[in-house]
């Protein structure tokens, strides 16, 4: 295979994994902050994730053997490392899927409520034993969607643009550009977990085989196009909206473009976040029956219904949820990472403040969502 070929694939493999639920939270964070802020949070957090990426990257090429997330950092730091890498994999994923669970439902309900009547709640089940079904049944019951999702989720937001595009007022970016120290942090653990991709750097790095040295450019890129798509759907979304966008983006424009339109909007929701639930469901279900020896069924009943244990009980702000997901398990896995590249490169410094950082929104983003 060609590199230019090889270059695409693992670009469109990596950045399409990326590219995920956190995409909803922005255009509200944005109204909240101001676009210069969020363009601020996206050219700094975005440098920051390259980097991590990258390092994580430059482990995987120089340590042996076939390993995952967990399995580098046993191999560097020891079963300290493993215990905590898995920790943070294992509450970060269940963390994705209730924020899946949480916009999923909205955007099931928001699409169907107007026709068949019903509630949120009524809806969120009907998402979650669907897709706790596919989890069931395993991958090759997905695999079609996956391919319809991806086609879609392309398709819909062309479809939203150009029938949003006489809507568009480009103010509506500017509406709360004051400088406002209470919103100030707001972005960062979305940010941090609408660009994170970690744990498919050693799968990519074992596709390369003897041409590895596309992996950095293929982390640059994977990483761009998700800051790209997001600018975007912000300009879109806020653009149309304005003081009248929602913490899940999609449901504000049912105002401005009527419900056959939005329609649109939420089957493109639909679609986005119900493949990932899926993906995410199970993987997770996998490192509970291959890494941790449980039996299958009992993997399948811990993976779906901790999530939906959690909804019920209350923790289910959109918002929040993302944000101590990636500002705390993300945080996390990239302090683990930066650790694990010092034993690579024990001469670089950059590893000290590129940690504090993660430390410094660890702190900020327990607080947050404590509060």
């Amino acid at each position: 295979m060609s590199d230019r070929k090889l270059l695409i694939l693992n670009v469109a493999t990596f950045s399409g994994t990326i590219i995920g639920v956190g995409l909803f939270s922005l255009p509200y964070i944005a109204l909240k902050v101001g676009f210069w802020v969020m363009l601020f949070y996206f050219i700094v957090l975005g440098a920051l994730i390259y980097l991590v990426h990258k390092y994580f990257g430059e482990v995987a090429i120089k340590t042996p053997d076939f390993k995952r997330y967990p399995g580098f950092a046993k191999y560097y730091l020891g079963d300290w490392g493993e215990k905590i890498a898995f920790i943070s994999s294992i509450i970060g994923t269940f963390g994705a899927l209730l924020a899946y669970l949480i916009v999923g439902g909205e955007f099931l309900t928001q699409l169907l409520s107007p026709i068949f009547g019903g509630d949120n709640l009524i809806y969120t089940f009907i998402y979650f034993f669907i897709g706790a079904l596919f989890i069931f049944l395993g991958i090759k019951a997905i695999q079609k969607i996956e391919f319809l999702g991806l086609i879609l989720f392309s398709v819909i937001l062309v479809l939203i643009f150009w029938a949003g595009k006489d809507f568009i007022n480009i103010g509506n970016l500017f509406l709360h550009n004051s400088l406002n120290l209470k919103n100030f942090f707001l972005p960062y653990g979305a940010i941090i977990f609408s660009l994170s991709g970690i744990s498919l750097i050693p799968e990519i790095e074992e596709n390369l085989k003897d041409k590895k040295n596309l992996l950095t450019k293929i982390i640059f890129i994977s990483i761009l196009i998700p800051i790209i798509i997001y600018l975007f759907f912000i300009f879109l979304i806020l653009g149309i909206c304005g003081e009248n966008t929602t913490e899940t983006a999609l449901t504000g424009l049912v105002d401005f473009l009527g419900y056959r339109i939005a329609v649109l909007g939420y089957l493109f929701g639909l679609i986005t976040t119900f493949t990932s639930f899926i993906t995410m469901g199970l993987t997770l279900k996998k490192i509970f029956h291959y890494d941790l020896k449980l039996n299958k069924k009992l993997s399948w009943f811990i993976t779906c219904f901790i999530p939906l244990f959690l909804f019920l009980i209350g923790v289910n702000q959109f918002i929040p949820v993302i944000s101590f997901v990636g500002g705390v398990m993300c945080g996390i896995d990239g302090i683990l990472i930066l650790l694990m590249y010092k034993k690579i490169n024990p001469q670089k410094k950059i590893i000290y403040p590129l940690s504090l950082i993660f430390i410094l929104g660890i702190i900020y983003e327990i607080v947050y969502f404590v509060k």
